[in-house]
């Protein structure tokens, strides 16, 4: 077990408690950031990240976030896309299942799901999250709303046999929606003290950066695959 990781982990429940006082001011503006977001061009995609902390950007700028990089990203690259911040601080799978259908605007090109590391700092049950997901892609599914899936890897201080079950949930879904996966959101950057705030949960502007790098082909993918981009 990586030392780091380990003593990141044991201070997550801590952390997400505190974040979690944020919640409710969170959704508020979320709602309204998205009853005012002004229209894009017709032919610019739209992309929702749907996630929890690690999207909306706890503890950074908020030119540092995820779906402002994001966007920045897709914009030097050629594609004029719009990155709608759809994170909530806290927020678990059953929270983001509960709150999926007014977080979207009505035209969305892609919708990147970002949720789950929550559920495993608290430790709950693998097949609780697995069906709050399977909901949550059913869903998006069901109204031909193209998706890219984040996975997640549980922390090493819940066992082998909780990762085991909890890290196999991410690409049995994928294979089962037919959605674009990404195995691991916070691949390359996980445990990497350079790349993390002091908690050592939450990625830095340097590690937003890296993971942006590492999604940014999944994103052309996805969004060439619905003939947006």
């Amino acid at each position: 077990m990586i030392p780091f990781l380990s003593s990141t982990y044991s201070r997550a429940v801590r952390i997400i408690n505190d974040v979690a006082i944020q919640r409710a001011a969170a959704l508020s503006a979320l709602v309204l950031i998205l009853s005012v977001f002004p229209a894009p061009a017709n032919d610019e995609p739209i992309i929702v990240a749907f996630g929890d902390s690690l999207s909306a950007g706890f503890g950074l700028d908020e030119a540092d976030a995820f779906p402002v990089r994001l966007e920045a990203a897709l914009r030097a690259d050629g594609i004029a896309a719009t990155v709608i911040n759809s994170g909530v601080s806290g927020d678990t799978t059953a929270g983001g299942r509960a709150r999926l259908d007014w977080s979207l605007p009505e035209k969305v090109d892609l919708v990147i799901v970002e949720l789950g590391s929550n559920d495993g700092l608290r430790g709950i049950d693998p097949a609780e999250t697995e069906a709050n997901l399977d909901a949550i892609l059913r869903a998006l599914g069901q109204h031909s709303i193209p998706v890219l899936f984040t996975g997640m890897l549980a922390p090493p201080n819940l066992g082998r046999e909780y990762a085991d079950s909890f890290n196999a949930l991410f690409p049995r879904l994928a294979a089962r929606h037919s959605v674009t996966f990404y195995p691991f959101f916070l691949e390359d950057v996980a445990a990497e003290r350079a790349l993390n705030q002091p908690d050592g949960i939450h990625p830095n502007a340097a590690g937003v950066d890296r993971i942006v790098a590492g999604l940014l082909p999944y994103v052309r993918r996805a969004l060439s695959a619905n003939g947006a981009g």
